[in-house]
């Protein structure tokens, strides 16, 4: 068995429950974007140098690309999938910044409170804590567990 495989099976054990299931499906995306929107929100700082203004030269690019390196190792079609996933996320805080509501640390603030919420809710509805709690690896399995569901109703491989 693929390493990944393993981490979706014990994953897995925790994730049963129809509500669970379909909360993650919400949550889960939110929490990934909060976190890049977060992380995009520090200042660029030396990253300036080499920026010219680029809005997508920032932290969370960078932190991004470590996220896919880790990917990569478990799997390469969806270190792919989820690459599309964080360049979405990156894009849309540009949009939010670009929208001028509000600050887009306080937005991802919002999203990343009510989404843990969600998240607990919906282990509580389980009756099983979150997996992370075991293994803070999971908090990367989550998004990649989801893709996984979605390359399976593709019929890709991954």
């Amino acid at each position: 068995m693929k390493k990944i495989d393993a981490l979706f099976l014990e994953y897995g054990e925790s994730h049963q429950n129809p509500t669970n299931k379909a909360i993650h499906w919400i949550c889960v995306p939110l929490i990934f974007f909060s976190i890049v929107g977060l992380i995009a929100s520090i200042p660029a700082g030396p990253l300036q140098n080499f920026t010219d203004g680029n809005p997508y030269a920032n932290w969370a690019t960078v932190l991004l690309i470590l996220v896919i390196v880790y990917y990569v190792s478990l799997s390469i079609p969806l270190a792919i999938a989820m690459a599309l996933f964080g360049l979405l996320c990156v894009v849309l805080c540009n949009v939010i910044v670009g929208l001028n509501i509000a600050p887009l640390w306080l937005i991802c603030v919002i999203i990343f409170v009510a989404a843990w919420i969600g998240q607990f809710y919906g282990h509580k509805v389980e009756g099983k804590k979150p997996s992370f709690f075991k293994d803070l690896q999971f908090l990367m399995i989550g998004p990649a567990w989801l893709m996984h569901f979605i390359f399976k109703k593709l019929g890709i491989p991954y």
